[in-house]
């Protein structure tokens, strides 16, 4: 049986590959999606990628992973450092959370480096590019079966 994924990723996310690749890399978001669903076919899930620049819909959704215990990946974006409200949402979790980010926050600007969500995540990977989304996925297979 496959086992239901959220890769939920948060504000300007959905500008991969043309947004600051210096910092966020060449990958476009459709490259992004290719390689969720092709690790996730190989690891038993069926990933469901998403992305918005709206606080509200996020939330929604980690609601919905909630009600209905389904793991989670999440890349907050600039919402990590201040959305009390995505904390709150994330906090309800039933099944394993990993917050994910491309870049290193602890690398880069001081206010980067407070994430609101890992107290309440099951794990964070970050500073790995892409590949911080593939060791995430990795990670809840790991969770999950143990």
């Amino acid at each position: 049986m496959t086992r239901r994924v959220l890769v939920l990723n948060g504000p300007n996310l959905g500008r991969l590959g043309s947004r600051e690749p210096d910092v966020y890399g060449a990958t476009s978001y459709a490259g992004l999606v290719e390689t969720c669903h092709a690790l996730g076919k190989e690891l038993g899930f069926d990933v469901d990628v998403r992305e918005t620049n709206d606080e509200g819909e996020l939330i929604r959704w980690l609601h919905e992973a909630a009600d209905g215990s389904i793991p989670v990946v999440l890349n907050p974006g600039a919402f990590t450092h201040y959305s009390y409200g995505m904390r709150d949402a994330a906090a309800q979790r039933t099944a394993p959370l990993i917050e994910v980010h491309i870049s290193n926050p602890y690398a880069r600007e001081d206010f980067r480096h407070n994430s609101v969500v890992a107290p309440v995540a099951t794990g964070t990977v970050a500073g790995f590019g892409i590949g911080s989304y593939r060791l995430a996925l990795r990670a809840l297979a790991d969770e999950l079966t143990d």
